[in-house]
């Protein structure tokens, strides 16, 4: 089932790049979840190099994909990715489908993005078919939203 603005963000705990857990419930700050189906492919480079070129006012960034974090670590390095880059390797897509990410037939994440903010609710949702990229600007323009409430 797709998550919905409003619903409360599952929590997880899953590893970074690095190896280390990352618990979205620690996460002191509005957060925007961005699932991409896998490392080193173009639509997804030119997204989260966009993230990384994006003033993004205090938000956490936590890009998840079901690749390993062998693969992210190298992806994050290769692309200069300043973000956490999380691994929904194993068990494989239980992340991504608590939030209604998952593709079974393909055994990647689809193009999901949530704003979480700092009491663990959605507040905004954006979804886009494969091979076409999310825009920044919708993800600035939710964020700028959220700091008047």
């Amino acid at each position: 089932m797709a998550i919905k603005v409003g619903d409360p963000a599952p929590d997880f705990t899953i590893p970074d790049q690095h190896g280390r857990p990352t618990t979205l419930s620690e996460v002191n700050s509005p957060t925007l979840i961005v699932f991409f189906p896998a490392a080193f492919t173009p639509v997804c480079q030119s997204e989260l190099a966009a993230l990384r070129e994006a003033d993004l006012r205090g938000t956490t960034v936590l890009a998840i994909s079901c690749d390993s974090p062998y693969a992210l670590r190298a992806f994050a390095e290769s692309e200069g990715l300043p973000f956490a880059l999380l691994s929904d390797f194993w068990p494989h897509g239980d992340v991504a489908r608590a939030y209604g990410a998952f593709h079974a037939d393909r055994g990647i994440a689809g193009r999901l993005s949530v704003l979480v903010d700092g009491a663990g609710v959605v507040r905004a949702r954006w979804e886009s078919p494969a091979g076409q990229a999310r825009e920044v600007s919708e993800y600035l323009g939710a964020i700028a939203v959220l700091e008047r409430a």
